[in-house]
């Protein structure tokens, strides 16, 4: 009786709304996609990929620099013929230098434009790498949440099953008193039941943790609540298209394939940036600059002065350095396309073995309904026969462990289905 008052208690405590939470799959993804730990990584980096592409478009502005200098002139000394003769002019004792200096970029190469062009393409990786995290943390709360499934109806299958053997043994121990059957089949019986009775515990205990699980992982960590889910899912149909289509959607979609497909396109832009140091600089440079004293008579003067020009860089050495960066480049462009072909692979078969388990598990579903309908019917067969005396205890407790097994199979079958169906979705990129 011990297992029957904790499962009660926790079913009472299910009937508050305090600590149920009851869920829907909208709503699992939707809070679970908000309090996960890896998305929330994930937009951290999609934040700082966006400030490194505003970076890499700040370098194309002017370079502005102003300069504030003063200082302590020590006593020159001026020698009127070679090394003798030493002379020592009057000269103030402070310097004092105000500069501006400013230069725009013209040309570099293409530098600028493929660092640009590499930068926007890393904060769209970033992206990618949390739509593809996104899936996976679904896909991770959905295996949580089929689980309470198959928990909720083990509990519902063993506390029925329980009263039936408590009634069952009811009858054997009245049928024992009248002699028409031995001790035996009462202890057969108790211990039949005391094992469902320790079954029915474990069940409680993994709702409760598989609960936990799911609390942790939408938000609810504060107070752990005991989560139900959404029965009305195990019953939406879920149709299946062609396995072509799939294929197709998913080559398209995947987040995996169009993140390596980037990369190839970031590796191109590579190329073309080790061939751009190789190219000539051009600047365009302007300064003015007030500085006291004058720095040939020493004469205690303000002196402005004032420039503008054209600045242009030939980096002679990458004409033969550089070679070495470009050919590096071109080769990590043909390992991305290797690595797009492997993706490839990988997505047929993710498709292909998502595809046919969901196929399979349809086909399960079917199956153990009728297994279901017979497993009842033979268990009412084998009752009536005992309570006739037409069979022996081990038959009827045979016919009701099968019925039981029969009915958690079933539930098990249907979760599979929906499991198999997001895990397909997930290959395709929609999930």
């Amino acid at each position: 009786m011990v297992a029957l008052v904790l499962c009660a208690g926790l079913v009472r405590a299910e009937a508050q709304p305090a600590d149920t939470l009851y869920l829907s799959v909208g709503e699992l993804f939707d809070r679970g996609v908000q309090h996960s730990l890896l998305l929330q990584a994930d937009a951290l980096n999609e934040t700082a990929a966006q400030e490194r592409l505003q970076g890499a478009r700040a370098a194309r502005l002017p370079d502005v620099q102003v300069g504030l200098q003063g200082g302590f002139v020590g006593q020159p000394i001026v020698f009127r013929r070679g090394l003798t003769q030493p002379y020592r002019p009057e000269a103030p004792d402070w310097s004092q230098n105000y500069a501006v200096d400013f230069v725009q970029p013209i040309y570099q190469g293409g530098r600028l434009r493929h660092t640009i062009r590499k930068a926007d393409m890393e904060r769209v990786l970033a992206a990618l790498q949390s739509e593809n995290d996104r899936g996976e943390v679904k896909l991770l709360l959905l295996e949580y949440y089929m689980q309470l499934f198959s928990l909720y109806r083990q509990q519902e299958v063993l506390t029925r099953n329980i009263e039936e053997s408590e009634r069952r043994l009811h009858d054997i121990r009245r049928m024992k008193d009248e002699g028409l059957i031995t001790n035996n089949d009462v202890l057969r019986s108790e211990m039949q039941l005391t094992n469902d009775r320790l079954s029915l515990d474990e069940t409680c205990n993994s709702i409760r943790l598989a609960s936990q699980q799911i609390d942790i992982l939408v938000g609810e960590e504060d107070e752990m609540r005991i989560v139900r889910p959404d029965t009305t899912l195990l019953y939406q149909p879920a149709s299946l298209i062609a396995y072509e289509e799939y294929l197709t959607t998913a080559y398209a979609n995947d987040p995996a394939m169009k993140s390596l497909r980037l990369q190839t396109e970031l590796a191109r832009n590579d190329v073309r940036l080790a061939r751009s140091e190789q190219l000539p600089s051009v600047s365009l440079y302007a300064s003015n600059a007030l500085a006291r004293p004058i720095a040939r008579t020493m004469e205690d003067l303000y002196n402005n002065n004032w420039n503008v020009g054209l600045s242009i860089s030939v980096p002679l050495f990458a004409l033969y350095k550089g070679r070495y960066k470009v050919r590096e480049s071109r080769q990590l462009v043909a390992l991305r396309l290797n690595a797009e072909e492997q993706e490839r692979q990988r997505i047929r078969m993710r498709v292909r073995e998502a595809y046919l388990h969901h196929e399979e598990a349809v086909k399960q579903v079917e199956a153990l309904k009728l297994s279901a309908r017979q497993a009842d019917e033979n268990y009412r067969i084998m009752q009536n026969r005992y309570l006739n005396q037409l069979a022996i205890l081990t038959d009827l407790l045979d016919a009701n462990s099968v019925r039981l097994n029969v009915e958690l199979q079933l539930t098990a079958a249907r979760t599979r289905v929906i499991y198999t169906y997001y895990q397909l979705l997930e290959a395709c990129g929609n999930l």
